[in-house]
């Protein structure tokens, strides 16, 4: 088996695991970073549209900046980059010393939880987006 290990926080050992995670300390504190950003955006759009009182369906954007926090803190969570699976990657080092997943069975797990992810962000961001949309401005 591919795997990786390395000594992280409260001395729990990671490793890369196929379709369960693919990522280390320093790639999860930058998908963390990227919900942050997505969650602040998303948050001075709709402070903007109801103070400018904009209507709903121009509302329904604010699901790009959610889906992007979405995405970011689920693979946080989820110790995943999606960016990686689709590319048969892993990191469990410094940013920038990626490894190449060789075994195809390993990469279709990969893929599935990178879709899990995906599908579980669009989810979030369009439940946001429809609950904006219906919140009357007046």
């Amino acid at each position: 088996m591919h795997a990786v290990r390395q000594t992280v926080d409260m001395n729990k050992t990671a490793e890369y695991q196929p379709g369960v995670c693919n990522i280390g300390p320093a790639e999860i504190r930058r998908r963390r970073m990227s919900g942050w950003v997505g969650l602040a955006i998303a948050a001075v759009f709709l402070v903007v549209a109801f103070a400018l009182g904009w209507a709903a369906p121009w509302r329904l954007l604010v699901a790009a900046p959610v889906f992007l926090a979405a995405q970011g803190f689920l693979q946080a969570a989820f110790r995943f980059c999606v960016g990686f699976a689709s590319r048969g990657l892993y990191n469990f080092g410094q940013l920038g010393t990626e490894e190449t997943v060789y075994e195809a069975e390993f990469r279709k797990k990969d893929q599935r939880k990178a879709l899990l992810i995906t599908v579980l962000a669009f989810a979030i961001a369009a439940v946001v987006a429809l609950v904006a949309f219906f919140i009357p401005v007046g």
